[in-house]
């Protein structure tokens, strides 16, 4: 069941990203031939007006087909009007920008319902106290919950390590709750140089205390639940694209770099997990999936945009020859990646290598 949920996240998120394409074709009276969930040998196919709707075999994303879309089409003087390749380079870029845009705003979606639905949260109740640390200097017990910080409320763990990491050596002035009564304690978190996610070393404030556990589940009104939506959007975004430059840098290593098994084995293992954790995944791949096909890689759409680019700068577009030897550059570009997460993913199989 679990990788069956896999296939259709990846699906699923595929095909947004083409109705994204087709809604925004339609939008600009760009006549869409052919306009299928799933690719591969057609099961099922209506025609409605002009566009033939399909259910294909293979049910991994889908793809849209647009009159006039192939460079060397020929297009009937009649139909022009309402060819791709006649519209206007903005009319063009909005069709391709579109794929990406619902991608970013699916995760949007999901991410309002995570917050409406209420995500579990640690409590700033103190559990393990590490024996020669600030926090058994100053006198921290076990079971202490930090109501505040230099007179900043805390809600939730998170918060309370927030004020620390940005805090070393730095004295913080905490408001804790014991048992019945409420004490004041002065603690100067310790520097300590860790490595961050890309690996880059930086340094950060502990007071060597771990969390007691507990949790409360947090929910946000709509107003809100849509601000954090968009601001966790745009936060694993900007991460995201920081990732594909640490990358390119070579601070990343490789190896790191995943394909379909992995992406299956990250789904079946966070749905195993619970809905809510799934349904997260789903938001990250979705965004991964919009700001990788922005890359400025022919075949991708990101590649697309930087033609269009190049012919508003030009005034015309540029020539089907070159268009054709970047598109045969950009395919083995991908295909090169695909090849090459692929081994990463077979690699990881057979070596018994922890999922990330």
């Amino acid at each position: 069941m679990s990788i069956l949920s896999a296939i259709l996240l990846f699906g699923f998120l595929i095909f947004i990203h083409e109705l994204g394409h087709f809604i925004f074709a339609k939008i600009n009276k760009v006549k869409v031939l052919k306009f299928s969930l799933g690719f591969g040998p057609k099961i099922i196919g209506k025609k409605i007006r002009d566009t033939e709707y399909l259910i294909s075999a293979v049910p991994l994303g889908g793809y849209v087909k647009m009159l006039g879309e192939d460079p060397e089409e020929e297009v009937e003087n009649s139909e022009k009007e309402i060819s791709y390749k006649n519209q206007p380079v903005l009319k063009r870029a909005s069709i391709v920008f579109a794929g990406p845009v619902f991608n970013l705003l699916t995760a949007v979606v999901i991410f309002f319902f995570v917050f409406m639905i209420g995500v579990p949260t640690l409590l700033p109740i103190v559990g393990e106290i590490m024996p020669d640390t600030p926090a058994s200097k100053a006198g921290l017990l076990k079971g202490d919950r930090i109501l505040s910080i230099d007179g900043k409320p805390i809600r939730h763990w998170g918060e309370m390590t927030d004020i620390i990491y940005r805090s070393a050596d730095k004295t913080l002035h905490m408001n804790i709750q014991r048992n019945s009564e409420t004490i004041d304690i002065s603690i100067t978190p310790k520097s300590k140089k860790i490595k961050d996610i890309f690996g880059e070393e930086k340094e950060i404030g502990l007071i060597g205390v771990k969390p007691s556990g507990e949790t409360i589940t947090i929910k946000e009104n709509a107003f809100n639940s849509i601000k954090s939506a968009f601001l966790r959007t745009w936060e694993i975004s900007a991460l995201t694209i920081v990732g594909i430059i640490k990358l390119i840098q070579r601070i990343i290593p490789a190896d790191t770099i995943g394909g379909p098994i992995l992406i299956f084995q990250l789904a079946e293992k966070q749905a195993s997990a619970g809905a809510l954790n799934f349904f997260t995944f789903a938001a990250v791949i979705s965004i991964n999936l919009g700001i990788l096909n922005l890359l400025p890689i022919p075949i991708l759409d990101g590649g697309h945009l930087l033609f269009l680019g190049i012919e508003a700068i030009r005034k015309k577009p540029l020539s089907e020859k070159a268009t054709m030897i970047a598109h045969r550059i950009g395919l083995a570009l991908v295909i090169a990646l695909m090849v090459f997460a692929m081994y990463n993913d077979f690699f990881r199989l057979i070596s018994g290598k922890p999922i990330p």
